[in-house]
């Protein structure tokens, strides 16, 4: 039986510039909590991550309501915690501190919370405590079985978690779960970017610093490590550059072709349809159960041309659908079929023959990707993402080219 305690201290938290505290301290969507549990924030070098996360992690143990709860800061190496470690040392008054230990890295308040600072070389050792909140830091730098195993320390207390990093292109898994916190599909994840630009603005930086290293830098590097964006890695059939080209806000036209990918097990059903020049004008993408999502793609679609996916429990919705949408025609995913899908709008998309607005659609763009397998080429998400939008657009791209007075091909 654990025993409660009255926080002990007085709390002023130290000045953090808005975006700097927002990626910290970011209210939350859930009705009765303050503040959003998970926040991924994707950072400059010396944008004032640590400090901010050193805060935070702070103010967690002031807080503490029984004895003796244990909060996390956790990064790649031991050398990196140690830094970090002395420095919540400097940082907090003596007054507050019951004791530290050098060996274990470890500070003891007055009202018994401990703050211990963790190397993720080892992900085994993390196991075992109940954490009552955990910093993941230098996230793009650290492996995913060290994510895993800290997370899974908060699954009792479901206590709250900071993951801070900068950005290291896009096949690692704090990439991937940023990209998942920015959707907003889930209210309990929140994402923010920080770029050298935001640290400029809120003081921690200087500009001519910050010039500098532009002029000396790859523009990769700099993109990734000063502006917080992702390089371009091999791998997405795409590029970046032709993703960007085709972003416009949503057209008002009416719809011409539509494509839609249907759900499968956690995935999304998405519905895209085009209109006469090329522009996305409908976007949809729901959870429902079958009858409800065969109704709403009958309600929409009206007599529209459509390219619907018919692969596995697909087929028997899509022969369900032709009965009363005439004009509604199947598409089977199979690896090389997929393979010609995509390399459709791979050109479609380097013609910019195909705009469509910010959001999912192009998020899942930027992160799909392609690998030889020795059976051919194998087109897919990351692991922990979709390609929901990305293969309605690509139906509806498809059927496009070839519906009858449509002159975008």
């Amino acid at each position: 039986m654990t025993t409660a305690i009255k926080p002990q201290f007085k709390w002023d938290r130290p000045y953090l510039y808005p975006l700097q505290e927002k990626s910290f301290f970011m209210p939350s969507r859930n009705k009765g909590e303050q503040y959003t549990r998970i926040i991924c924030t994707e950072a400059s070098t010396k944008s004032g991550k640590s400090f901010g996360a050193l805060v935070w992690i702070a103010e967690q143990a002031f807080s503490a309501q029984t004895v003796n709860q244990t909060f996390y800061w956790v990064a790649p190496v031991y050398q990196q915690s140690k830094i970090m470690f002395r420095r919540i040392k400097s940082y907090l008054p003596p007054s507050v501190i019951e004791r530290t230990n050098e060996t274990d890295l470890t500070v003891t308040l007055k009202n018994t919370a401990v703050i211990q600072f963790r190397s993720a070389s080892d992900p085994n050792a993390l196991y075992g405590d109940d954490c009552y909140g955990a910093v993941i830091d230098e996230a793009s730098r650290m492996s995913e079985e060290a994510y895993i195993a800290i997370r899974s320390t908060l699954t009792a207390t479901k206590g709250p978690m900071r993951i801070i990093g900068n950005v290291r292109g896009r096949k690692n898994w704090f990439y991937i779960l940023c990209r998942k916190a920015e959707t907003g599909d889930d209210p309990e994840y929140g994402y923010n970017r920080i770029s050298a630009w935001d640290a400029i603005d809120g003081q921690v930086l200087d500009r001519n610093e910050i010039l500098s290293a532009q002029d000396a830098l790859p523009e990769n590097v700099f993109k990734e490590l000063y502006e917080a964006e992702a390089s371009d890695d091999e791998g997405n059939p795409f590029g970046h550059d032709a993703i960007h080209q085709c972003i416009a806000p949503l057209s008002k036209n009416v719809p011409v072709v539509w494509g839609w990918d249907l759900a499968k097990s956690k995935d999304w059903t998405v519905g895209i349809a085009l209109d006469s020049e090329g522009y996305v004008c409908r976007y949809y993408r729901f959870q429902r159960p079958w009858k409800a999502t065969k109704e709403r793609i009958v309600d929409l679609v009206k007599g529209d041309p459509a390219l619907i996916d018919s692969t596995g429990v697909g087929d028997a919705i899509t022969e369900d659908l032709q009965r009363v949408l005439p004009r509604a025609e199947g598409f089977k995913f199979t690896q090389g079929s997929k393979q010609q899908l995509m390399e459709g709008l791979s050109f479609a998309l380097s013609q910019q023959k195909v705009r469509f607005p910010q959001g999912h659609i192009v998020k899942e763009l930027e992160a799909f990707e392609y690998e030889y397998t020795k059976t051919g080429v194998r087109y897919t998400a990351p692991q922990g993402m979709t390609d929901d939008a990305v293969c309605a657009l690509a139906l509806a791209v498809k059927l496009g080219g070839n519906a009858p007075g449509w002159g975008v091909w």
